[in-house]
């Protein structure tokens, strides 16, 4: 069958949960548990490249796979370099996913040179509120990663979790971010699941989230992007015909565009949605893709409920299932296809 379009699909690879940071709002719930040795994670890669060659072979899916390989704190891991080495000798692009706060001009050398696409290291503001929300001398310790990093030739971004905590300072993380010649900076929501169950208050309001995205996506700072990967992004612009329909084409990635692989090869919809699919070691991959009810229903319009399921920008958004299901559990009604309660599509 010929090829006819290329297609985007991330598999984010929480490699451990083990991690030197506590962070008030994370989404782990701190506990490490039983890790993947090495062997296995290669069978593993193995069985990813075989699901995607048959994609390409059966339906004519030429993809554009890109791996985040993360933790808890990856470096932590003895064998992360081998990993790194198994997964990009694929061809595959790999993109690190790290706290900053281990990494030395060493490892940032080891890096550039397996040919790593680039290092997102969280930052959550200037130092103070960087170190309130992740513990005193995180934050200079990610600067010194981040500067090994640039000096290794490696492409950096920041990125933020936003809450009433740190919005306001985003200004200023703008600026520090520029100040490091750091050509990126994203932001998402925060999650009030795990230990981030405990920062539910903190959530911006739907207001909050508008007026800041409409202020922050008009920003032009030379040398400098700034943006997301929020589906709430989705909502800024124009709507096209195309988001009117039943086809998932955008926005929020659970069910559509890519899946979670926890250390003990659990596998989620969403390192922020919670719910197990099967797990690697005993359930084919391609299977989990193709007959999961909880992927099945995250790709159906008729399931959403509330103002997501009579969305004009469905396809395009579809709000983040994971703030939606987070939300919900609190209330005490978990629901994976409830409305995004942040979205002001519909006003405050």
């Amino acid at each position: 069958m010929s090829v006819t379009r290329e297609y985007e699909f991330i598999i984010q690879w929480h490699l451990t949960e083990r991690c030197n940071l506590r962070c008030r709002h994370c989404y782990q719930e701190g506990r490490p548990g039983a890790e993947m040795p090495l062997a296995e994670i290669r069978g593993v890669v193995a069985e990813i490249a075989g699901m995607f060659a048959a994609w390409r072979d059966d339906y004519g899916l030429e993809l554009a796979p890109s791996f985040n390989l993360t933790g808890g704190e990856p470096f932590l891991r003895a064998d992360f370099f081998e990993i790194i080495e198994d997964v990009a000798g694929r061809g595959w692009a790999v993109f690190v996913l790290s706290n900053g706060t281990l990494i030395d001009a060493e490892k940032a050398q080891k890096l550039a040179a397996l040919g790593v696409k680039g290092v997102q290291v969280s930052m959550e503001g200037p130092r103070e509120v960087h170190d309130q929300i992740r513990g005193p001398g995180s934050f200079a310790a990610a600067v010194a990663g981040t500067r090994a990093l640039l000096e290794a030739g490696m492409r950096v971004n920041f990125n933020t979790t936003l809450s009433t905590v740190n919005a306001d300072h985003f200004p200023a993380l703008v600026d520090l971010t520029a100040s490091l010649r750091v050509p990126e900076l994203g932001f998402t929501r925060l999650v009030p699941s795990g230990r981030g169950q405990l920062m539910l208050e903190t959530m911006l309001t739907t207001a909050q989230v508008r007026d800041f995205y409409q202020r922050i996506l008009s920003l032009e700072v030379p040398g400098l992007a700034i943006g997301t990967g929020d589906p709430m992004a989705a909502q800024m612009g124009e709507a096209d015909p195309q988001d009117a329909g039943s086809i998932p084409l955008g926005g929020c990635a659970a069910g559509v565009s890519g899946l979670t692989l926890l250390p003990d090869g659990t596998v989620l919809p969403c390192r922020r949605l919670p719910l197990p699919l099967g797990n690697v070691r005993q359930d084919p991959l391609r299977e989990i893709w193709a007959v999961s009810p909880v992927l099945a229903a995250l790709r159906d319009r008729r399931r959403y409920k509330g103002k997501c399921g009579r969305c004009p920008r469905w396809a395009q958004c579809r709000g983040c299932r994971a703030i939606a299901y987070a939300y919900s559990q609190g209330l005490g009604t978990p629901d994976f296809l409830a409305p995004d309660p942040q979205c002001f599509i519909d006003g405050d």
